[in-house]
Formats: C-alpha cells, sequence, structure tokens
C-alpha cells in the first residue's frame, strides 16, 4: 500500500476523517521537530505528527518509518502515546477539568476519537521482525516524545476553546469507561451470590409477606 497526499500528513488526516464530525478546529493539529546539532548520526532523526479528533468512539493511530508503515508501532508511537496523556493530563489539572479528587484521564480516554499520523525519518532504522512492522530505535522514543510534548502544549495554551472540547470528549470516555466497569462489577457480584448453594437442606425463602418471614 502506498499513500501519497501533497499537503503531506495534515491532508493525510483529513482523508481519514473524512465523512466524520470533528472537534476541535477543523484544519488538524500539526507539530514537527529534530534532534538536536551535535547528537549522534546514527541518533538522529525528524519528526512530524499531525493529529484530529472526531467524534466517534474508536482510534486510528498510524506511524510511519523512513515512509515505510509499521503496523505494529514502535518507539516513535510509544513516544507519541506517553506524551499525549501527560500533556492533556497536566492541562486538564491546571484549568481546572480535572478537580484534586479526580483521578487521572488514561490513555485509551484521551484516544478515543482520535486520528493522527506519525512520521518519522532517521539514517539507520532498527525495525524489529522481518517486515519492518515495528520499530525499535530507541533514540526515536524521546524525541517524539519532545516534539509532542512542546508542540501539543503550545497548541492548548493558544487554543483554549478547541483545547477545552477536546478534553470534555476525553472526560466522556473516562465516565463511560468507569459506569461499563461498574456494570461487569455488579454482574461478577450478582452471578457469585446466584451460583452460591445453601448447605444441607436450607434453601432459599420463597414466601413474600414480611409477616411470616422476618425475625
Amino acid at each position: 500500500v502506498s499513500y501519497c497526499y501533497s499537503g503531506g500528513i495534515i491532508d493525510f488526516v483529513k482523508f481519514l476523517n473524512e465523512g466524520k464530525e470533528t472537534i476541535g478546529d477543523k484544519e488538524p493539529i500539526y507539530m514537527a521537530g529534530a534532534s538536536e546539532e551535535g547528537a549522534d548520526t546514527d541518533k538522529t532523526g525528524e519528526v512530524e505528527i499531525s493529529l484530529q479528533w472526531n467524534n466517534t468512539y474508536s482510534e486510528n493511530v498510524m506511524s510511519f518509518a523512513n515512509n515505510i508503515y509499521t503496523p505494529e508501532g514502535g518507539m516513535h508511537l510509544e513516544g507519541f502515546r506517553t506524551a499525549l496523556t501527560r500533556v492533556l493530563n497536566n492541562y486538564a489539572r491546571a484549568n481546572g477539568i480535572l478537580k484534586e479528587k479526580d483521578k487521572n484521564l488514561e490513555g485509551s480516554d484521551m484516544r478515543e476519537g482520535l486520528t493522527a499520523v506519525v512520521s518519522v525519518k532517521l539514517a539507520d532504522p532498527q525495525f524489529e521482525g522481518q517486515t519492518k512492522a515495528k520499530l525499535g530505535s530507541s533514540f526515536m522514543r524521546p524525541l517524539v516524545n519532545k516534539v509532542v510534548s512542546e508542540g501539543l502544549a503550545e497548541y492548548l495554551e493558544e487554543h483554549p476553546k478547541q483545547a477545552k472540547q477536546i478534553l470534555n470528549k476525553a472526560t466522556s470516555a473516562a465516565r463511560a469507561r468507569m459506569a461499563a466497569r461498574k456494570a461487569r462489577e455488579a454482574t461478577r457480584k450478582n452471578s457469585l451470590l446466584e451460583s452460591v448453594a445453601l448447605p444441607g437442606k436450607l434453601a432459599d425463602c420463597s414466601e413474600k409477606n414480611p409477616e411470616t418471614t422476618e425475625l
């Protein structure tokens, strides 16, 4: 499969979000960065990232290394996810979206409805496996982390309205996650109680009149 978009990864994200109601700006967020000068040649790289949320419940994050699609992700994707979760939680805390008693949002909450393209270029990429499905070059993780941490934090500060919309989506996902967990726990508890057999000649009471059943 080959991808070619005249507007680069920004247009690619727009294509992936076609027909969906987007959250925040109509234009995807874009950030880029590179290794600092003086770094070892075999440990230098460039990073480009574009992302945009939509009103769906699925995550669609695609990662590339030297234009090779890495379906299993790798170090560049780890750096992206770590930074995304930390920056959004920090912003939510600093702006009162998350209260002191509230737990941090989880990464899955942040990525609900997220479409993103993470593209890195490096001199000597190390892939895991014969299919080059996963990037193993460890120095790319802190580099991508740095680019996202700085770029996304700057975007959120400069776009408070859009930031609130993005965080509202994440907090809604967190509430749904916690409600689903409580429902599962309640179901397990009820199933456990129903499966407990009474010993000997004892049996569950079938009488409904409290005057004849209460001690």
